[in-house]
């Protein structure tokens, strides 16, 4: 379960960075884009690196599931950590969504 913990600390890291950005383009002029593309970039890196965090914990969770042989307990394991990565992956594909609705929480 601590990965959900990892990927919504990402998010709030991401919008942290979109809000600072968005503080920025208010006060800079109005043809500075290079923090809004640096924000832009370093957000798709963490959605980046949270995708690969599930992949692997989908594949811990599969090997377990796999190599169980018969143990119920271990199965369990194996499922319990299949079915945190697909969170994962869920949270890493509404990341976008939830950094916009962070904006608009923080009002930015």
């Amino acid at each position: 379960m601590w990965c959900v913990g990892v990927l919504v600390c990402g998010l709030v890291i991401a919008a942290t960075l979109a809000s600072a950005a968005q503080a920025h383009a208010i006060a800079a002029p109005a043809g500075d884009g290079r923090l809004q593309q640096v924000i832009s970039n370093l957000r798709n890196v963490i959605v980046g690196l949270l995708v690969a965090l599930a992949t692997l914990f989908a594949t811990i969770g599969g090997v377990r599931y796999l190599l169980a042989g018969g143990d119920p307990g271990e199965a369990e394991a194996g499922k319990r950590t299949l079915r945190n990565a697909a969170i994962g992956y869920g949270i890493a594909a509404l990341a976008p969504v939830l950094v916009e609705i962070l904006k608009y929480v923080v009002g930015s």
